[in-house]
C-alpha cells in the first residue's frame, strides 16, 4: 500500500508544480514577444489565402501606377500612389470608422459573364486628399486646411467627374484576368446613407497611399467578400493549364492558314556544289584556266539551303538556257507541306 503524503509534501509538490507553470508561462510570453505571435480569429476565418490577395495585390499595383500618372497630368504636380495594406474586415467595422463627412462613391464593375455576381465596390477617399485635389482644380496650390464640414454641390459636381475617371482606369489593371466595364452609379458624402453592403458582410479593404505635394493620406476600395471570391473563381478557371490533346485535323489547318499568309514571303536560296579549303597561297596565286579538285563524284547531288538549313537536294542543270536544279530530296517536313 502506497505511503500516505503529510500536508507539508503536498504543500512543497503544489509549489513546484505552480513554479514551473509560472516559468513555462513566462517563456510562452517572452517566445510570444520575439516571434509576434498574431491572434487568429477562430469565429470568422479568412476567405481568401496569401496567394490570392497577392494577385489582388498586384492588380492594385498596377492600379496605382496607372493612377499616379493619371493625377500628375490632371493636377499638373508630382502624385505619388501605392498600395498601404490588403485586409479582411467587417463592413461595419469599416463603416464605423469612417468620418461623418466622407467623399464616397459606388462603383459598378460592369462583368458581363454570367458566371460571376453583379460586383459593385465603394471608393473612399479620405477629406485631405480630397480638398487637396478639389483646392489643385479650382486654381489653388494643392494645400489643405483641417475642417470638418459637409462639401458643397460645386465640390461634388467638379469630384465626381475625377472620381468617374479614376473608377474607368480599373479596367485595364484588372482586364488581364477578368472584362469589366467600371462606371459611378452613386456618390455621397454621409458615411451612414452608403448602406449597399450588410453590416456583417465580410469585405475586402484595399488601402491606398496617396501623396499630393504636402498632403499624404489613403484611398480604400471596399469590395464585398463574396463577390471576389466568384472573381477569384474566374481567374482559377483561366490559370488551370488545358491537358487536352490537340485536334490533328485543325492542327494541318492552322498551318496551312499559317502557309498561306507567308507564302508570298521572299527567301535567299543557296545551291551548293561541294565545299572545299584551299591553302591562302593556293588562292591568292590562282591564275584563270587553273582546276580546282572537288572530292565527290561527277553526278552527285547539289545541296539546295534556305538560310543555313538544309532543304533539298537536286540535280544542277539548264532549263530556257539558265542554269536550275530539278529538286530530287526533300527534307524538311514543313517544305512537303509547300
Amino acid at each position: 500500500m502506497a505511503d500516505v503524503l503529510s500536508q507539508s509534501q503536498i504543500d512543497a509538490l503544489l509549489n513546484s508544480f505552480s513554479s514551473e507553470g509560472s516559468k513555462a508561462f513566462e517563456e510562452i510570453e517572452e517566445q510570444a514577444k520575439e516571434q509576434k505571435i498574431k491572434n487568429y480569429d477562430f469565429k470568422m476565418p479568412k476567405k481568401f489565402t496569401k496567394e490570392q490577395l497577392k494577385v489582388i495585390d498586384g492588380i492594385f499595383e498596377n492600379y496605382s501606377r496607372v493612377l499616379s500618372s493619371y493625377l500628375t497630368g490632371l493636377m499638373r504636380i508630382y502624385c505619388k500612389v501605392e498600395v498601404l495594406q490588403i485586409e479582411e474586415q467587417l463592413y461595419y467595422e469599416f463603416n464605423n470608422a469612417l468620418p461623418d463627412y466622407v467623399m464616397m462613391s459606388m462603383i459598378n464593375m460592369g462583368i458581363t459573364d454570367d458566371d460571376v455576381l453583379e460586383t459593385s465596390c465603394i471608393m473612399q477617399v479620405s477629406n485631405p486628399i480630397a480638398f487637396s485635389m478639389m483646392d489643385r482644380l479650382m486654381g489653388g496650390g494643392g494645400s489643405y486646411v483641417e475642417q470638418n464640414r459637409d462639401f458643397t454641390e460645386i465640390e461634388v459636381g467638379l469630384f465626381s467627374n475625377v472620381l468617374g475617371k479614376m473608377a474607368g482606369l480599373l479596367k485595364d489593371p484588372w482586364g488581364t484576368y477578368i472584362d469589366i466595364n467600371p462606371t459611378i452609379t452613386t456618390i455621397e458624402t454621409n458615411a451612414r446613407v452608403m448602406q449597399s453592403i450588410s453590416p456583417d458582410e465580410v469585405v475586402i479593404l484595399v488601402v491606398l497611399e496617396m501623396e499630393i505635394k504636402d498632403v499624404k493620406n489613403t484611398m480604400t476600395f471596399c469590395i464585398p467578400a463574396m463577390n471576389l471570391e466568384s472573381i477569384m473563381a474566374k481567374f482559377g478557371d483561366r490559370w488551370s493549364r488545358t491537358t487536352k490533346k490537340l485536334d490533328p485535323k485543325k492542327e494541318r489547318e492552322r498551318r496551312v492558314s499559317l502557309l498561306e499568309a507567308i507564302k508570298d514571303s521572299e527567301l535567299k536560296i543557296d545551291a551548293v556544289l561541294c565545299e572545299t579549303k584551299l591553302d591562302l597561297y593556293d588562292v591568292l596565286t590562282m591564275q584563270p584556266g587553273d582546276v580546282i579538285p572537288l572530292n565527290m563524284p561527277i553526278d552527285s547531288n547539289v545541296t539546295v539551303k534556305i538560310g543555313d538549313n538544309l532543304w533539298f537536294d537536286g540535280k544542277l542543270g539548264i532549263k530556257n538556257k539558265k542554269k536550275a536544279v530539278k529538286i530530287d530530296n526533300i527534307y524538311k517536313d514543313l517544305g512537303k507541306q509547300t
